[in-house]
């Protein structure tokens, strides 16, 4: 976050950050620049996932923890359309960078979640970068079993402040009835079938096929209505750039970079 601040303050345009641990090729950068040159994304993420053959080479404890906080954050970021979010290789215009609030990301392993979270918050673009990443014999000081309680915990409120913000706060819709309606629906049917479950099992006495098809009823209708607003927030994945497009010419300089062209030290790209 630091160096963000300080290349915003450099006026930089895109701003690429690539870890420390040996494992991201800077041969790719122009991958992860492009799209958002191009007015196609805000952000862009490597994602090691697009290659089958990448499983092999990834420590099987990774693969599973990663799929695990995939899933929880699609749910808590609202960004149905990537994977691998823990990935540091990552890029960002810097007109949306200095619009996200440094002082509430959070610190350590859960810094590129909750980047994505706030992204969400801004109606950011963000696009998955193909990649493969290179393990040797480093040790890795992640910990899945010691991360995994704090993510969880982590995602939770972010998909709670998600939905409140996004469904009831800044705009109310269909999407925000389903969800209410779901909710109430599931929880009645469940309530009124585990009492009258209860009460048919200190009595001895077989549950009248009515009440067996309220509880079943309002469970189903509360749970289509919940996947009708599933299919909703996935379906409003932010799709329009934050950020004007860079000019003409520095596409142009940026596509002779992607043909690994002769870029002289004194080009302003």
């Amino acid at each position: 976050m630091r160096g963000y601040e300080e290349a915003i303050a450099a006026g930089a345009e895109i701003i690429v950050k690539i870890d420390g641990d040996g494992q991201m090729d800077p041969a790719l950068l122009p991958a992860f620049v492009v799209p958002i040159a191009a007015g196609d994304a805000d952000y862009t993420k490597g994602n090691r996932f697009f290659d089958p053959e990448a499983f092999e080479a990834m420590p099987r404890a990774r693969v599973v923890g990663n799929a695990a906080l995939s899933f929880m954050t699609k749910l808590s970021t609202g960004y149905w359309n990537i994977f691998d979010p823990t990935n540091g290789y990552t890029a960002i215009h810097a007109r949306v960078a200095e619009r996200l609030p440094f002082k509430k990301i959070s610190n350590r392993y859960f810094f590129e979640t909750d980047i994505l979270f706030r992204l969400n918050s801004l109606n950011a673009v963000v696009v998955d970068v193909p990649m493969q990443a290179r393990y040797e014999d480093e040790v890795s000081g992640l910990r899945i079993g010691k991360i995994i309680p704090e993510f969880f915990a982590k995602h939770v409120r972010n998909f709670i402040k998600r939905i409140i913000y996004r469904y009831f706060t800044r705009d109310f819709t269909a999407a925000s009835v389903e969800l209410v309606a779901g909710l109430l629906l599931v929880s009645f049917g469940m309530i009124w079938g585990s009492y009258h479950w209860y009460l048919s099992a200190i009595r001895d006495i077989v549950a009248t096929a009515g009440t067996v098809m309220i509880a079943a009823l309002t469970v189903l209708m509360g749970l289509q209505l919940l996947l009708a607003f599933l299919n909703y927030d996935i379906a409003s994945v932010p799709k329009r750039v934050l950020h004007p497009n860079l000019s003409r010419w520095k596409l142009h300089r940026l596509s002779l970079i992607t043909d690994k062209a002769a870029v002289n030290e004194d080009d302003p790209i």
